[in-house]
């Protein structure tokens, strides 16, 4: 017999929360706030939004469902079943948090403060949620298949990303390494940069986007379901020892980016999360392409 679908609702703790459990009450935290020409009426506003809309969604879990919650900060340690839906309620960001935990399960993505949001992951209100709910399982449900990152070290290590992953020293100090493209007649490089990044088009309307525009790249930005990535090396520093060649460019599905660390110690975290890192030590390789797997988000 077959599991009925289970609604997983992913959200994460509110500012208000976090303001309360660092000041120990409102009363204190409001003051905080008021001594710095800040009003906490603001954040406790957008805190009572976002579980007016939690508890609007939680009610619209159809009856035969089963229903778990995930907090952010636990995702690295929930286990995400092939039936599962997934419900993100809050923040764009949130989705790519949750993104690479996934295997395929569709997301629905709720926006808790229309306005404030970008809205490109979370597309819809939470009214909307029993009709997407009620509809996600059938076989026509619309669903974007959005591209992702990987970066695969040479010892096993995986990291998988929706918007980008970072290449570099742990405290964005020089970052020393060997970079190599495997699509242009096995071209390779010594550099000494702040990292290098690679994103999706998820990505290009994030962190990928601002570089993009701060170099007045020629490249286009790829769309967020496209099987292309681009790359681009940080304040890379000639020397006699390293070059200024190969600092932006683009792949395509079947491409890969490799980099050869030359440094005591590299990391390479995605989406902007540094505590789930690839440790990487002086010698070893490490691949970043297209990952195989996609976020099905529901349009």
């Amino acid at each position: 017999m077959s599991l009925a679908p289970r609604a997983v609702l992913v959200h994460r703790t509110t500012e208000y929360e976090e303001l309360v459990a660092r000041h120990g009450t409102h009363g204190q935290a409001a003051f905080f706030l008021a001594s710095r020409g800040r009003d906490m009426a603001e954040v406790a506003e957008r805190h009572r939004r976002t579980r007016r809309a939690l508890a609007e969604v939680t009610s619209a879990v159809p009856p035969a469902w089963r229903q778990a919650r995930v907090e952010r900060a636990d995702l690295d340690r929930f286990l995400f079943a092939p039936e599962d839906v997934v419900v993100v309620v809050g923040q764009d960001g949130l989705v790519a948090n949750v993104a690479k935990y996934l295997d395929g399960q569709p997301v629905i993505g709720i926006d808790t403060d229309p306005g404030r949001n970008p809205g490109v992951l979370v597309r819809h209100r939470p009214r909307r949620a029993a009709v997407l709910l009620a509809s996600v399982t059938a076989a026509a449900t619309g669903a974007d298949e959005l591209t992702m990152v990987e970066a695969v070290a040479d010892d096993t290590q995986r990291l998988v990303a929706l918007n980008e992953i970072y290449l570099g020293s742990a405290g964005h100090q020089t970052a020393r390494y060997r970079l190599g493209l495997e699509d242009d007649g096995g071209a390779v490089e010594a550099q000494a940069s702040s990292g290098v990044l690679v994103g999706t088009g998820t990505g290009a309307t994030g962190w990928l986007r601002s570089v993009w525009q701060e170099r007045g790249a020629r490249l286009p930005l790829p769309a967020p379901t496209e099987d292309r990535l681009l790359w681009f090396v940080r304040e890379a520093w000639p020397s006699p020892a390293t070059g200024t060649a190969l600092v932006a460019g683009e792949l395509t599905a079947s491409a890969a980016l490799t980099l050869t660390v030359e440094s005591d110690r590299l990391i390479a975290f995605g989406d902007g999360i540094e505590t789930d890192a690839l440790e990487l030590t002086w010698g070893q390789t490490v691949r970043v392409g297209a990952c195989a797997r996609r976020l099905r988000l529901v349009g």
